[in-house]
């Protein structure tokens, strides 16, 4: 094989060159910017003047791993004695006709592809620090790193699904890097996916949930391609944390979904699914806002970098409708998975409890301190009042004396305390925990976990927070904005606990088994991650208690 190079360069005012595009060459938009793709190099001449040289070199690649995929060739890298492949697309970009429309098939392509550079994540929104600047239209894409790149490895797989609120998420960020995960011995796979009002708004004319479609066009693509990558298709395990998690939830509720994975490792599981008159109700003021109709036609008019603002700017106002949309204005969550009785037939909560996943192994759990995050980021962490603490128990509560039962369950917490845990509880710790329940009710195994070691990062303010098990779970406890949560330098119990929180999550990918006993309703035997672990009864038992009659149904829309 060999390498065609075409290097274009002028010199500036300084005497420097620098590379450039020039006009009339079309390049393929997969071109590699990459070592091997548009490069420049050290060249000479007078300034203003330029040079252009094609150069033909018989330096095969030798060292950069290929993989032949039902679509064409691609070419990879190797870092740290692993094979890896970034921005590979599994459908077509979902954008002009496609605009809106379930996942097509990625069409092939001729020659070799490189796969050197993460693709461009999705429009999103930047209350969470999302990408603003994005260039590039495939946001449909996935990355392989697999230590042993042929068809004959047979290697277990794990596929990331990222968090975000369902209207963030960037498959390429540093903190999803799966170098150290890989590394032991397993093929792990990453995706991007459509957010906010492209992925899950309820537009008329479009199917719902197609960030939920996408996710399992992604889970097809690895069906049909993971061998190539050193993968075994029968062992795919999908994992993912926060709206992730949700996803997660929601595959293992999903007819299209079935047989496309053994196992699935639940983090944080939000209890947010909608109903589609809340979603609806939801869409039509995304679409007034913008001064269209919340249909095909009137949502294609408008350019995708634009909807993440319209999504932000119903967040800021989501109080508005405080009497229509009740629960989700408390957070605020404008988007969310419907169950439309389709593409999502039931709840996951529903569906697990009927059978629908007994055959799919389950490792799900939750954080101790789930909502502290929100509290620094809302601007009320330690300063929470006693009306705020009011509101949040009447508005989460179960029941209708849910508020009254909350301070009697906890007699010595204060206004905090009992605004963290009622938070906490309705959005992340009982949905996760009832979704054990649920698979153990409907003939399937799960296992249980909580993670209780309280993060040193930032003078150690949040404990047990939401998001720390991301780092601990890819061992990157240096890069990526999660982090912080971890301290600088790392600790030797950090390394530890997430070398443990690593063997558990691989350990299961590869044989179903964490390293502790299944959940049953008897017992209730969890694994609590800390220095030291230990396995003991779940131990937030008093949440338990309240929430054990609440039905996680999909939210309603309060008022026609």
């Amino acid at each position: 094989m060999w390498e065609i190079t075409i290097v274009i360069y002028t010199t500036v005012a300084d005497g420097r060159n620098q590379a450039f595009r020039p006009a009339g060459i079309a390049f393929p938009k997969w071109f590699a910017r990459g070592p091997r793709g548009l490069r420049c190099s050290a060249g000479q001449g007078r300034r203003g003047d330029r040079e252009v040289a094609v150069t033909a070199s018989g330096t095969p690649y030798a060292s950069e791993p290929e993989v032949r995929t039902a679509a064409g060739v691609l070419r990879g890298g190797r870092e740290a004695g692993l094979a890896v492949f970034r921005g590979i697309p599994y459908a077509e970009p979902p954008v002009g006709a496609l605009r809106f429309a379930a996942p097509r098939p990625v069409r092939g392509w001729d020659g070799v592809r490189p796969a050197l550079a993460y693709g461009p994540p999705p429009p999103q929104s930047s209350l969470l620090g999302g990408p603003q600047d994005t260039a590039g239209d495939d946001w449909l894409t996935v990355n392989v790193w697999t230590p042993e790149p042929h068809p004959a490895a047979g290697l277990p797989v794990m596929v990331w699904i990222p968090g975000g609120g369902y209207v963030s998420g960037n498959a390429g960020l540093p903190e999803y890097d799966a170098g150290h995960l890989a590394a032991s011995g397993i093929v792990v796979v990453t995706l991007n996916y459509r957010l906010g009002i492209e992925g899950f708004a309820l537009i008329d004319g479009a199917p719902a949930n197609r960030g939920l479609l996408d996710q399992v066009a992604a889970l097809q693509w690895v069906r049909d391609n993971i061998r190539a990558f050193g993968g075994d298709p029968g062992r795919v395990t999908v994992f993912g944390e926060s709206a992730g998690g949700g996803s997660v939830a929601a595959l293992l509720a999903m007819p299209r979904a079935a047989a496309l994975f053994r196992r699935a490792v639940a983090q944080s599981v939000p209890g947010t699914f909608f109903s589609p008159e809340l979603a609806a109700d939801v869409a039509a003021a995304c679409a007034a806002e913008l001064g269209v109709r919340p249909t095909v036609s009137g949502l294609s008019a408008v350019d995708p970098a634009r909807l993440p603002a319209i999504g932000d700017a119903i967040s800021a106002k989501i109080t508005r409708w405080r009497e229509r949309w009740g629960q989700i204005t408390h957070r605020p969550i404008p988007f969310a998975p419907v169950v439309d009785g389709d593409v999502l037939p039931a709840t996951p909560w529903q569906a697990l409890a009927d059978g629908a996943a007994r055959d799919v192994e389950l490792l799900v759990g939750h954080t101790r301190d789930e909502h502290r995050l929100f509290s620094l980021i809302d601007g009320v962490l330690g300063q929470v009042t006693h009306e705020q603490t009011e509101t949040a128990l009447r508005m989460l509560a179960p029941g209708p004396d849910g508020a009254r039962r909350y301070r009697e369950a906890f007699p010595a917490a204060d206004d905090e305390e009992l605004y963290e845990l009622v938070n906490a509880d309705w959005l992340f710790r009982m949905p996760s925990l009832r979704l054990a329940d649920a698979q153990v009710a409907g003939g399937g195994r799960a296992h249980l976990y909580e993670l209780t070691w309280p993060a040193p990062g930032l003078g150690g303010a949040l404990g047990a927070c939401h998001g720390l098990d991301v780092p601990l779970v890819f061992g990157n406890l240096s890069s990526g904005q999660p982090a912080m949560l971890i301290g600088d330098p790392p600790s030797p119990a950090a390394e530890e606990l997430s070398a443990r929180i690593r063997t558990a999550w691989t350990a299961f990918a590869a044989h179903g088994d964490p390293g502790w006993p299944p959940y049953d309703a008897e017992r209730r035997l969890a694994q609590l991650f800390d220095t030291p672990s230990t396995v003991t009864a779940y131990p937030e038992e008093a949440s338990r208690l309240l929430w054990r009659d609440h039905a996680f149904a999909a939210l309603p829309l309060l008022a026609p």
